[in-house]
């Protein structure tokens, strides 16, 4: 039983008005694009839907991955009543209503509740703690839907009772065979439209990776396309007077003729200008290339254009926030440490937040590794080091410094001579920790820019130190 939006009840015409991304839901799991980790064979999401297995599961992902079309597959299939709740406007008193009920009908009739409430986000700890006895004891299965990382949003109580699946943004083949299914399907445009390969590519990149968005954008590029061309009435000739339309298989046609969805009725529908750039092309990396160089070079304004060409492209938030992580330490490093800090922040903030709030942190991120004194010591350091490893020059582990914990090690001289470095003025030992092969080998050099040159000057009173020296 469901008494839900999801109600098959309704005439044909209501349906017909309806989103083209709500009636293109999938109505089986076999149907639903992407999540490929959540789905395989004796998953718990199989087992909810198709064992109806008494479970509670928080979905959890970006917009359009999928969380509210999982719950419409389960309100489909389930022998349980399914009652669907919106955090946005339920109550406490909403809530322990549900419950009642599913307490009254399984103590009389033994009937099951499933119970989806989407955006579970959005429910302060009360509402939370109301939930929290009928997941306990299982008088409800539980469904959240959430955008948000439940870590945060969610009651631990609660969360630790219950599953966290999470979902995954969908990538372009996921969101391609989604478009491609609307323009066929009967419950979609019914093949009175096609898209031309500009429009579908940048339809897929303006979508990134949101299936609803995707489907939202095609009913409105198809909107202003216009009305598919009625053909002519059966029998009657051609325009340029041959015979009568046919269909493929020599029928006369009653079909009209598919309208072609250009990139230019996509940006017209969605004010959004189609950006040349394919992120599997030269183009894709030209710009990285150009937006990785921009932040080496210390220009904050060409960086911030190849970020917002980046944006616009539809390019994964995540992939931009990786770059930025990786050269606040590459490009800027010790010259200043709290780079890399700003675009971890940055890269947590895309995960927290998502986009498009996030680009404000990106931008934020860019801007300090531009303006930030720069340092390629740290990657150089390390490559020097790795070169050393691969080429052989490895020795052995100094004895004093080899564990001496289990028996027999001090027999073995492990551990033996080791200075507590704890023990000496301003926390430093003299002694040698490389193999004796490396104990003259300088890895880190650093430079005189910024805050490294002060770590410099630390450096050298340390080793000193280690020397004998000081």
């Amino acid at each position: 039983m469901s008494e839900t939006l999801f109600d098959d009840a309704g005439s044909e015409a209501a349906k017909g008005q309806e989103p083209l991304a709500v009636r293109m839901r999938p109505r089986t799991l076999d149907e639903v694009v992407g999540q490929r980790h959540l789905l395989g064979a004796g998953s718990p999401l199989r087992r909810l839907v198709e064992d109806d297995a008494p479970m509670s599961v928080f979905l959890w992902g970006p917009p359009g991955t999928g969380k509210t079309t999982l719950a419409t597959v389960v309100s489909r299939v389930t022998a349980r009543r399914f009652v669907e709740l919106s955090a946005v406007n339920a109550g406490v008193k909403d809530v322990r209503a549900v419950v009642d009920e599913a307490r009254r009908r399984m103590g009389m009739h033994g009937t099951r509740t499933l119970l989806f409430v989407d955006e579970v986000h959005r429910f302060n700890k009360t509402q939370q703690d109301a939930l929290l006895p009928a997941v306990e004891n299982r008088w409800v299965s539980f469904i959240g839907a959430t955008t948000e990382n439940p870590f945060f949003s969610v009651v631990s109580p609660l969360l630790s009772r219950s599953l966290l699946l999470t979902l995954e943004s969908l990538d372009e083949d996921d969101v391609r065979a989604l478009v491609d299914r609307a323009l066929v399907d009967e419950r979609g445009l019914d093949g009175r439209y096609t898209l031309t390969e500009e429009a579908a590519d940048h339809l897929v990149r303006l979508a990134g990776g949101d299936g609803r968005r995707s489907l939202t954008y095609l009913e409105a590029g198809a909107l202003v396309a216009g009305p598919a061309r009625l053909p002519p009435p059966a029998g009657a000739a051609s325009r340029e007077g041959g015979p009568p339309s046919t269909d493929a298989s020599g029928a006369e046609s009653t079909r009209a003729e598919p309208v072609a969805i250009t990139a230019e009725h996509v940006e017209r529908a969605v004010d959004r200008h189609a950006v040349r750039y394919d992120r599997s092309g030269d183009q894709h990396y030209d710009v990285i290339s150009a937006f990785i160089k921009s932040m080496r070079g210390s220009d904050p304004d060409a960086a911030l254009h190849y970020l917002a060409r980046m944006f616009e492209a539809g390019e994964d938030p995540r992939f931009i926030a990786r770059r930025i992580v990786v050269h606040a330490s590459e490009d800027v490093g010790m010259a200043d440490p709290t780079a890399l800090q700003t675009a971890v922040a940055a890269a947590q903030a895309v995960d927290l937040i998502g986009m498009p709030e996030a680009r404000i942190n990106l931008a934020q991120a860019v801007i300090h590794i531009c303006l930030a004194p720069k340092s390629n010591s740290v990657i150089a350091a390390v490559d020097a080091a790795i070169a050393d490893v691969r080429a052989g020059r490895i020795g052995q582990v100094p004895g004093h410094l080899r564990d001496g914990h289990y028996k027999g090690a001090a027999e073995l001289g492990h551990g033996k001579g080791y200075r507590y470095a704890h023990d000496f003025p301003g926390g430093v030992a003299p002694q040698q920790h490389a193999p004796d092969e490396l104990a003259d080998r300088e890895y880190y050099r650093p430079t005189s820019h910024g805050a490294e040159r002060r770590f410099g000057e630390v450096l050298q009173r340390i080793k000193d130190v280690l020397k004998g020296r000081g």
